[in-house]
């Protein structure tokens, strides 16, 4: 890469030797080769901002001919990854302009500080200067929706889907207990490992209460996967946790289809306003489809607590493995 043009500025415009394509890079990150295939001096980076790069176009560019081992790019994300100490792979989170206030971003990390299990998502540390960043174990699988799309999530058996419910109820019987709420309870905010698994994550819109917490007026909700009473009135609580997770389950054992499929938010708000429920899965034991309903209660009182849940899948993902197993 070379400098096209260069300033006392913090940012240089660069040309990619490969590519042909022009961007800034950051000076700091810039240093002066002295090479003897080259007969002046030019200045090289391995480093190169793209301000918009979808993941998978950045892939490519790292994987174009004449790249050297190391070389890597950075694109503009609310998410990157990094090393912490002894070389350990970390995930970096940092607060995208205009996306939240500093002190809420703060509070989340506050938040995870305080939530220490197993199935959550591990923070390692806090920078609280600008660039405000938040550093947490790093999870090679990405979240369960892009994994369960995967080839190698589609190779999943049911009783690791079962096992893997299992395990997110394990994490959110943590949560209940510590009188926390999640409020946003998706396969999108589970994160997988390398040895599949399971943690919960993203706990920017989590809040800790002593029965219920009523949302700001205006706040933005994940609509399917938000219970009515969460919906209609703003109340959130355990209960409207739970009926996320109902609607979480229908993600796995769909390997990923998007909840009401085919319906908009309006026609979901309005068909759960009659008691409208999502008909049983293609492929969903009838005990699984009954465990769901269950998270689906109108009154949130009746729904069952995480611990339940943990407890009725650890036990159903024991007998279904079983049944896997006899069979030829």
């Amino acid at each position: 890469m070379v400098v096209v043009f260069s300033s006392n500025g913090d940012w240089w415009l660069a040309k990619s030797l490969v590519s042909g394509k022009e961007g800034y890079i950051p000076s700091t990150y810039t240093t002066r080769l002295d090479t003897l295939e080259e007969e002046r001096h030019v200045l090289y980076s391995n480093l190169w901002f793209f301000k918009n790069l979808s993941r998978k176009e950045t892939e490519r560019l790292l994987l174009a001919p004449g790249n050297k081992p190391g070389a890597f790019l950075i694109r503009e994300s609310e998410t990157t990854k990094g090393y912490y100490k002894n070389n350990q792979k970390v995930a970096i989170k940092s607060l995208k302009e205009g996306s939240m206030p500093a002190e809420a971003f703060l509070e989340e990390a506050n938040l995870m500080k305080q939530m220490q299990h197993s199935k959550l998502v591990q923070l390692y540390a806090v920078v609280t200067k600008d660039p405000i960043l938040i550093v947490t174990e790093f999870m090679v699988n990405g979240s369960l929706l892009d994994f369960l799309q995967t080839d190698e999530g589609h190779r999943l058996q049911l009783p690791k889907l079962i096992d893997m419910s299992a395990q997110i109820a394990e994490g959110m019987a943590y949560i209940e207990m510590k009188h926390y709420i999640h409020r946003d309870l998706r396969a999108a905010n589970i994160l997988v490992s390398e040895t599949l698994t399971c943690k919960i994550a993203d706990f920017g819109l989590a809040r800790i209460i002593e029965t219920e917490y009523t949302a700001q007026e205006g706040a933005k909700f994940p609509i399917k996967w938000t219970a009515p009473e969460a919906i209609n009135y703003g109340t959130f609580s355990i209960k409207s946790d739970v009926w996320s997770f109902g609607v979480l389950l229908t993600e796995i054992v769909t390997y990923g289809r998007i909840p009401y499929p085919g319906m908009t938010n309006p026609e979901v708000i309005r068909n759960l306003d009659k008691n409208y429920r999502m008909p049983c899965p293609d492929g969903c034991p009838i005990e699984l489809y009954d465990i769901i309903l269950k998270c689906w209660q109108e009154r949130p009182e009746d729904r069952p607590t995480f611990e339940y849940l943990q407890v009725t899948l650890e036990d159903f993902y024991i007998s279904t493995e079983r049944q896997y197993e006899m069979q030829p």
